[in-house]
């Protein structure tokens, strides 16, 4: 279905509902998909660069001396069992993902009954 839609810019000579608009717009359209084209095999070439001497982009893996401490303190609290997820989240700062994310970073069972519960009862 043809709608008939056009663009008329009022600041410059884009006029899409004429010929001469619809070709200067294609060939702003094309010539941004260059620039475009471009940068990304730029953008390729220097990673490629980067890799053969050796380095690597992206976030160093692992947690931040701050984010050891507490998820020290996150594996306590949650292995102790008394208090819920959330206000461990809560009291931590962090969100309850980024507080399970720590668990499984120190290798602490999630969702199974605390050894300490089972010996309270």
């Amino acid at each position: 279905m043809d709608k008939k839609v056009g663009l008329i810019s009022l600041k410059d000579p884009i006029d899409t509902t004429t010929s001469q608009g619809r070709l200067v717009f294609g060939i702003f359209a094309s010539l941004a998909e260059f620039e475009r084209e471009l940068i990304r095999e730029r953008t390729q070439a220097g990673l490629k660069s980067a890799r053969a001497r050796g380095r690597k982009g992206g976030r160093p893996k692992g947690l931040s001396q701050k984010a050891i401490e507490k998820a020290v303190i996150a594996e306590a609290l949650y292995k102790n069992g008394t208090i819920p997820v959330q206000k461990i989240a809560h009291q931590l700062e962090i969100s309850k993902t980024t507080l399970y994310l720590y668990l499984r970073h120190r290798n602490v069972s999630i969702g199974k009954p605390s050894p300490l519960k089972n010996t309270l009862a």
